[in-house]
Parts: structure tokens; C-alpha cells; sequence
């Protein structure tokens, strides 16, 4: 991925989507560019004109916190936003990590996995910076069961892949835009990783809906919030999710779902346990016994 056009497409885009209005300025005549003149948002982050073109034009190299703030409150960037621009500049000032080694395949540690698994009653799993799910409960695997046929299990490659996302997401573009801002901020945390460039450029080439969504250069972060579902066995339940970063380690966090109390969703939660081990008791009889 070229870096320096990613810095220059996510901050055009962003000042495309400023009007003079909204910046507070005057506007006289017609205009030709669909939001703020490079002028103007030098002007409002205290830059010449001659610097921000510099910027636009992908070369963060050496740019102040106090000027990438500056230009975070001039474009009226929200907390994810701001946080992706320091992200682009932190790669351009760090070239020399393009070498810096990577462990080969994330694990999750024993203790990590006792967690999840004692959450009988709420879906639970680990997943990585590039959304691969490394470990889940029987809950969540009965919940995603339709993902968790393809291998990596992958949410955001289920989503634009498997034409069963659709309904299994009642909330389809709204779930399809953040799993495409996650990658988008994840890609300039993590410039030289291979296998997250190689996943987005699958994704470019064989979805045009990923395509398109990517080129909008949004950007999200999942911490809470809920989901609705549109399960195949125990229909539609709305949950709510969080997700928690493991300090220990990188790019590791784990995602739990859970329903209030006494609601129709708990009661599809219940449910889906019982399908769930009904479903594994069926797939344990179809497999061949070995011991014969």
C-alpha cells in the first residue's frame, strides 16, 4: 500500500466533507470544490498554504502532535479520525519497521481461554488486529456458526463475502462501514504487515461494496454498542457487545455479546445454547470413528 497516497486521500476526503458553513467561514461566489479550499483549512490550522499542500500531497515526515492536532481540529475530525491521522504520521516518521520483526501467528494464552470459556451464557471470542477469530466459546461459535465454515474465520470477510451476510445482518452497511474503518485504522497502525494488506486486497478484488467502502476512507474503532442478528435457527435478537483490548497482548482483544435480562434476546440467547448443543452432538455422530 502506498503511504503516502493513503495520507493523501484520507485528508482530501476529510476536507471534502467540511463545508465553509460549518467551519465558520464566509462564502462568496461559486465554489468548485465540494468542501474546503486547501487555503482555508491552512488558514484554520495556523499552517501556510505551501505546508498543508505538502501535506495533502502525503508527506507527514516530521510533523508536530501540535500541528496534526491543529489540522484535526480544523477538518473537525472525531476521536477515531484524529487518532488514525497520528497513526499515518507515526508510520511515515518509522520507515525502519518495515524490517521489524512480527511473531508469525498470534496465540492466545491458557488463561485468556478459561475466560471466554466460562461465559456459558454469553458469546465470547479472541480476534486478532486483522479480525481473524482465534478462539471462541460454543456460544459464539453457534452464533457466527455460518463464519466459522470458512477458514480464517473472518467477520469482515463474511460480511462482504458470503452472500448469507446479508440476512444474517439486518444491519448490513452499517456492519459492512465499521468492519471496512476497523481495517482502515488497523492498516496504518500496521503498514508492513503482509497478511492485513494481503486481506483488504482480497477483499478489493472480489467485492465491489468493499471497494467502494474503502474508498470513503472512514475509519472505526469497536468498543460497545449493540448488534442485531438474523440467526437461522433461532431467528432475529439484538445484543450488545463489547470489546476489550488485551495489554498483554498486541493486537489481541475479546469481543463478548450479552442480552438484558428477561427479554426476548436472552431468551434467543437460551435457545441458541440448546441449538448449539444439539448441532455439536449431531456433527460428533456424522464424524467416522476412527478407532474401529
Amino acid at each position: 500500500m502506498d503511504h503516502r497516497a493513503e495520507v493523501s486521500a484520507f485528508l482530501k476526503s476529510r476536507r471534502d466533507k467540511i463545508s465553509p458553513e460549518q467551519a465558520g467561514l464566509p462564502v462568496h461566489g461559486k465554489r468548485r470544490v465540494p468542501g474546503l479550499r486547501r487555503s482555508e483549512v491552512a488558514m484554520l490550522a495556523g499552517v501556510s498554504v505551501e505546508y498543508y499542500t505538502r501535506l495533502e500531497r502525503g508527506n507527514l515526515g516530521g510533523v508536530s502532535d501540535n500541528v496534526l492536532d491543529a489540522l484535526a481540529q480544523a477538518l473537525r475530525l472525531g476521536e477515531t479520525e484524529r487518532d488514525h491521522l497520528h497513526a499515518l504520521a507515526r508510520a511515515a516518521n518509522a520507515r525502519a519497521a518495515r524490517v521489524r520483526h512480527r511473531p508469525e501467528k498470534a496465540t492466545v494464552r491458557s488463561s485468556v481461554l478459561r475466560i471466554i470459556e466460562g461465559l456459558h451464557d454469553q458469546p465470547a471470542y479472541v480476534r486478532n488486529n486483522r479480525m481473524d477469530i482465534l478462539a471462541a466459546n460454543p456460544l459464539a461459535r453457534a452464533l457466527h456458526h455460518q463464519a466459522f465454515e470458512h477458514e480464517p474465520v473472518n467477520p469482515c470477510r463474511f460480511t462482504f463475502l458470503d452472500p448469507r451476510a446479508t440476512r444474517f445482518y439486518p444491519d448490513w452497511e452499517r456492519v459492512a462501514r465499521d468492519g471496512v474503518g476497523v481495517l482502515r485504522v488497523e492498516a496504518a497502525k500496521n503498514p508492513y504487515d503482509r497478511e492485513l494488506h494481503n486481506l483488504i486486497g482480497e477483499l478489493s478484488t472480489r467485492s465491489d461494496a468493499f471497494r467502494t467502502m474503502w474508498g470513503a476512507h472512514d475509519v472505526h474503532v469497536y468498543t460497545g454498542g449493540t448488534k442485531r442478528f438474523d440467526h437461522p435457527a433461532v431467528g432475529e435478537l439484538e445484543l450488545f457487545h463489547e470489546s476489550l483490548d488485551l495489554p498483554g497482548d498486541e493486537g489481541l482483544s475479546i469481543t463478548v455479546y450479552n442480552a438484558a435480562p428477561d427479554t426476548p434476546a436472552a431468551d434467543a440467547l437460551t435457545l441458541l445454547a440448546s441449538w448449539a448443543a444439539t448441532h455439536d452432538q449431531g456433527r460428533a455422530a456424522a464424524q467416522p470413528d476412527t478407532d474401529r
